[in-house]
């Protein structure tokens, strides 16, 4: 059965709804990959206020099925930033969705590059919409992978 979803950009009443989405994913997908410490270091970047003040300096999206905030994506300048999709939601094309918005407007915005600090747990993810692997990435002792994608 195919999923309807709505993709719009975040407005400040979508905070709290965005924060559980990504705290639900990073405890449930991310923690297999990282350990407690950092998940609940990487949470407190996305508590509601936290996540409010992510909407004035990005451009933030949701993924939307029936009035249920279901995905997000943040575009910030030319990087990816922030791609989450709701545990119950995973593999059914909300995030390939999301990053079809992100591109579009990373294009509006005259961007011919995307970059993504990726996690390792969405390191595949990337790499199945064109993202290639340019180098690795040591916060203390997170491991991101910094990866882009050409748009031309």
């Amino acid at each position: 059965m195919a999923l309807w979803l709505g993709i719009r950009r975040a407005g400040e009443g979508d905070a709290e709804a965005v924060s559980r989405v990504i705290v639900a994913a990073l405890r449930k997908n991310n923690a297999r990959d990282y350990g407690p410490e950092i998940i609940v270091r990487v949470e407190q970047s996305f508590s509601p206020s936290a996540v409010l003040q992510l909407f004035k300096k990005r451009q933030v999206f949701v993924a939307v099925c029936g009035d249920k905030i279901v995905g997000t994506a943040g575009l910030d300048g030319t990087t990816v930033r922030s791609v989450f999709v709701d545990p119950e939601f995973q593999g059914r094309g909300v995030g390939s969705r999301l990053m079809l918005e992100i591109e579009e407007a990373a294009r509006a915005n005259g961007a011919t590059v995307l970059t993504v600090p990726s996690s390792v747990t969405a390191e595949r993810f990337y790499f199945r919409l064109g993202f290639r692997a340019l180098r690795d990435c040591f916060h203390d002792d997170e491991r991101t992978i910094i990866m882009e994608r050409s748009l031309k």
